[in-house]
């Protein structure tokens, strides 16, 4: 059994986000899902469900500006560096005092693992899964029909529209969820960076990816048109000081004929994909109760 509630989260820079809590009986852990970009939280519920069902009590949350945590064009100077520095940390903390002496987890997914990867998801975890997240330059993305569009949208339509409405309305362009405007152009600055984030000097991203410890479990699909890879390795090589173990599924071995990026947290993959997070992650928090 388990209940379902939704929270009300403050940010200490200001506002707040709505995060949705799903709580087993007797929870033996606690885990935050950091979401990708433009993915409502709503897309995480299942596998959130599948975790407390198992034991782990579990929040999905919308960064500010998106989904249920406010309209875009009311935090349209919200960038991408304001939800990892900000609202990611505001969750985790949030999570450990409501279930504090309980082992800390967290996944994030795209985005999501920009956060854990640079120590935003808190200095305390037992463990982090991180999945589908990568070094997000525009230039490794392998199709060149698909480096067009992307550079289409993030270039040009997204910023234009952004400066115009002031929020992206990244739904009609087939991109997820609204964005704001900040976030759009802060996202396309750094797709245009060789490394990404890690090229720009103001994120400190290398010297705060070196401080992360701990084990990382990152996942990632064969077919995933962005996060190669490659890429994702190029991502956890920052990643100096942790255990870092690496896996890559692929649509065969899962029993599907498409994973993408958004694939592994897919409701197709309960009875492949998700047993094996959910032990590695069980394992950890058994370790860390020790």
């Amino acid at each position: 059994m388990r209940n379902t509630e939704t929270a009300r989260i403050p940010v200490p820079t200001g506002g707040a986000i709505t995060a949705t809590l799903f709580t087993p009986e007797t929870p033996a852990a606690v885990a935050v899902v950091h979401p990708a970009t433009a993915t409502p939280q709503g897309f995480y519920a299942s596998f959130a469900g599948y975790l407390a069902g198992n034991g782990i009590a579990t929040v999905t949350y919308d960064y500010r500006g998106t989904g249920r945590s406010g309209h875009p064009r009311k935090h349209r100077d919200l960038g991408m560096r304001d939800w990892i520095g900000a609202d990611a940390p505001a969750v985790a903390a949030w999570a450990g005092q409501r279930f504090a002496g309980l082992p800390r987890l967290a996944l994030g997914h795209s985005l999501g693992g920009h956060v854990l990867a640079l120590g935003a998801g808190g200095t305390d975890l037992a463990a982090s899964v991180i999945i589908a997240s990568h070094v997000a330059a525009l230039r490794t993305i392998p199709s060149r029909r698909e480096r067009a569009r992307v550079r289409l949208m993030l270039h040009l339509v997204g910023p234009a529209l952004g400066r115009v409405l002031g929020y992206v309305p990244a739904r009609r362009l087939g991109l997820g969820e609204d964005l704001p405007a900040a976030a759009m152009a802060e996202w396309g600055g750094w797709t245009r960076l060789d490394n990404y984030f890690f090229d720009d000097p103001t994120m400190r991203a290398r010297e705060r990816a070196a401080t992360v410890t701990g084990p990382v479990l990152a996942v990632g699909a064969s077919d995933d048109p962005w996060s190669t890879p490659p890429q994702m390795d190029a991502l956890t090589g920052y990643l100096t000081a942790a255990g870092v173990q690496r896996r890559t599924y692929t649509p065969a071995g899962a029993g599907v004929p498409v994973i993408g990026h958004h694939g592994l947290l897919r409701r197709s993959m309960r009875d492949t994909v998700w047993p094996e997070l959910l032990a590695w992650l069980r394992a950890h928090a058994a370790k860390a109760s020790r």
